[in-house]
């Protein structure tokens, strides 16, 4: 059986990434179609190492006949096309924050909640959850099977990609600017992003978080235990690919570090680097291109009567979201979920 996938957002950092996972994963595909806006009909993008696609208009497509549609292409537009997508009999997966805490979307972590993917209903839309959020819960859940987790202390540190190409491009621009001593203009972020790091990512809500914190908080607990508390801080730093977060865990239940050493060597999706010496430790570029949740300096957490600590790493563009969103995607094939909705 063989699909045919739409990419929703072509042109951006997330649907080239996904363009090349499906590729690299041999996804079963009959044909891709590369959609986005229409400033960028005609241009071409990659799939595979052999082949070009033309971007098509998002806004005159017509779904009907389209098995799959992988969107990433700002809440905004997928508030729009995707319940359009949906009611054609596509199966949708949705890369933005617009659906994730609908009761009646399933918010999915393959390596996590697989069983989510059950309460999909005829609404047909899966939701992808935020970057942050995906590395976190893979690394937090064989712990949390083994002593149920009462608290999450975080603090991200948290790359210009995750506000897409042009924020990379302020990155990039800035620092040039600063070595031949021409003044930064802040556009993409509030403040100068090169050779510095910014508390804000998101907007500011009432009580003082950001959205991004309070997503990490809600989507943590809508992944993995509704009784789970987070408190998030998340942080902007001058890194162009690859999420970083130091994470404190306070446990209902005694757990060692040995304990915990063992359930993260044998859990899917990660990999335990955790060397005690200098360079022992993984960091956002040597997981630049990598699909793994990478988790580094695990010891206990001597605050708390039940703790650990530790530093995990992941490419965001990657298991933070194209790869995820496939993951979900041969997740709902092997369920049958497309033939389902034909």
């Amino acid at each position: 059986m063989s699909y045919r996938v739409a990419v929703v957002g072509a042109t951006g950092a997330v649907g080239r990434e996904i363009l090349k996972t499906l590729a690299e994963r041999d996804f079963p595909v009959r044909e891709v179609v590369a959609l986005a806006s229409s400033r960028s009909v005609g241009a071409e993008v990659s799939f595979g190492e052999k082949s070009v696609l033309k971007v098509r208009s998002l806004e005159s497509f017509d779904f009907k006949g389209t098995d799959l549609a992988l969107f990433s292409p700002g809440a905004a537009i997928s508030a729009v096309h995707a319940p359009r997508a949906a009611a054609a009999g596509c199966l949708v997966i949705d890369n933005t924050s617009r659906f994730r805490m609908e009761h009646d979307v399933p918010l999915v972590v393959p390596e996590v909640n697989p069983q989510a993917l059950k309460r999909l209903g005829k609404r047909g839309i899966i939701a992808n959850p935020n970057c942050s959020t995906i590395q976190m819960v893979v690394a937090l859940k064989p712990l949390h099977d083994i002593a149920r987790i009462r608290r999450v202390v975080v603090s991200t540190y948290q790359s210009v990609s995750g506000a897409g190409k042009e924020g990379m491009d302020e990155l990039f621009n800035q620092t040039r600017a600063i070595y031949v001593n021409d003044a930064t203009v802040p556009e993409q972020f509030t403040k100068t992003i090169a050779f510095n790091v910014i508390p804000h990512i998101d907007v500011f809500q009432d009580d003082g978080e950001t959205k991004e914190e309070w997503k990490m908080a809600v989507e943590t607990r809508k992944i993995l235990d509704p009784d789970i508390a987070v408190i998030a801080t998340c942080v902007r730093v001058p890194v162009f690919v690859g999420h970083a977060e130091a994470v404190h865990v306070e446990f209902e239940a005694p757990i060692s570090v040995e304990q915990a050493t063992e359930a993260l060597r044998d859990a899917p999706g990660l990999q335990l680097v955790d060397k005690r010496e200098d360079g022992g430790y993984v960091t956002p570029i040597d997981a630049a291109g990598e699909d793994a949740v990478y988790v580094s300096r695990l010891r206990r957490d001597a605050t708390v009567p039940h703790g650990l600590a530790f530093w995990c790493v992941s490419d965001n563009l990657r298991k933070g979201a194209a790869l995820n969103a496939v993951q979900i995607a041969e997740l709902a094939v092997a369920q049958g979920l497309l033939e389902g909705r034909r």
